[in-house]
C-alpha cells in the first residue's frame, strides 16, 4: 500500500528530516583525516537526541548503530567503528531520525582531505543523478520515470547503478512502499499522486553494478572492490512538483 500523506503529516516527516539534515550538516564539519567513523556515531546519536528524537538506524533489525559510515568500495551499511578515517578516502553517511512517530532519511558522501579525479567525479555525477531523478517526481509520472533518469544520466558518465539495492517510501515505517529503484524504463510502475513521500537514493559503482555481503551481515561493497557514492533525499510530491524535506545542501 502506497500512503497518501496529509499536510499534517508531510509536516512532521519535515521536521524528522530537518533533524537529519542538521545532523549531517554538523558531521560534514568533522569528516577528516584521523576521526573514528565510531567518533561520527557518537556525535550523530547525540545530536538527534538532543532533540528530542532518536536514532532510526539504531537496533533496526539489530544494526548496532545510529548512522551508517560506508567508506570507498563499501556501498551502504557500514558498520561505525575504531577504525580512522585516512586521506583520499570517501565515506558515504546515511542518517535517520524517528520523531513524534514519523521518519526521516537522508544520505550523503563527503571526501576525506584531497581525494582524485576518479572518486570527485562519481560522487558529483551520483550527487547530480540524485536531482535529476528528484526532478520526475513530478504528480501524473510514473515510479520508473525517477530510475530512469538516474540510470540514463549515471551511465553516459560510465559508472554503474546498484541494482539489488533501492529507495522507497516513507513515513510512520522507515521502509514503506513503494520500492524506488534507481533504474528501469520510463513509463512504468505506479502513477505519482500528491501527498506521496520517498526516499530516492541513486547508489554508484565506478565499475560493476554487482555487489558482495561482508561476514559481518550487513556491509554491503562492490563486487570488484572499486568506489561507490550515495546520496540521498527524502522528497515529497506536490502540485506543483517535488519539495525536499531532508534540505538541498549539505556543505
Amino acid at each position: 500500500m502506497i500512503y497518501i500523506r496529509s499536510q499534517e503529516e508531510v509536516d512532521k516527516i519535515g521536521e524528522s528530516n530537518r533533524i537529519v539534515f542538521e545532523t549531517l550538516q554538523l558531521l560534514a564539519k568533522e569528516i577528516k583525516p584521523g576521526v573514528t567513523t565510531k567518533a561520527l556515531d557518537i556525535l550523530a546519536e547525540d545530536y538527534i537526541r538532543s532533540q528530542e528524537a532518536k536514532p532510526a538506524f539504531k537496533g533496526y533489525n539489530g544494526f548496532p548503530a545510529s548512522i551508517c559510515t560506508s567508506i570507498d568500495e563499501q556501498i551502504v551499511h557500514g558498520i561505525p567503528s575504531s577504525r580512522e578515517l585516512k586521506e583520499g578516502e570517501i565515506i558515504g553517511i546515511d542518517v535517520g531520525a524517528l520523531k513524534n512517530g514519523y521518519y526521516g532519511d537522508a544520505a550523503y558522501t563527503f571526501a576525506v582531505g584531497e581525494v582524485d579525479n576518479h572518486k570527485r567525479k562519481l560522487m558529483k555525477v551520483t550527487e547530480e543523478s540524485l536531482y535529476l531523478g528528484i526532478e520526475k517526481a513530478k504528480s501524473g509520472n510514473h515510479l520508473s520515470d525517477i530510475g530512469n533518469a538516474i540510470q540514463v544520466y549515471v551511465e553516459s558518465h560510465g559508472f554503474s547503478v546498484v541494482r539489488t539495492l533501492v529507495g522507497h517510501g516513507i513515513g510512520t515505517n522507515l521502509h514503506e512502499a513503494p520500492e524506488v529503484p534507481n533504474f528501469g524504463e520510463p513509463g512504468r510502475g505506479p502513477e505519482l499522486k500528491p501527498g506521496m513521500c520517498l526516499a530516492i537514493e541513486p547508489m554508484v559503482n565506478e565499475g560493476t553494478f554487482e555487489v558482495k555481503s561482508l561476514e559481518d551481515g550487513w556491509t554491503i561493497v562492490t563486487a570488484d572492490r572499486k568506489p561507490s557514492a550515495h546520496f540521498e533525499h527524502t522528497i515529497t510530491i506536490t502540485r506543483n512538483g517535488p519539495i525536499i524535506l531532508s534540505t538541498n545542501i549539505v556543505r
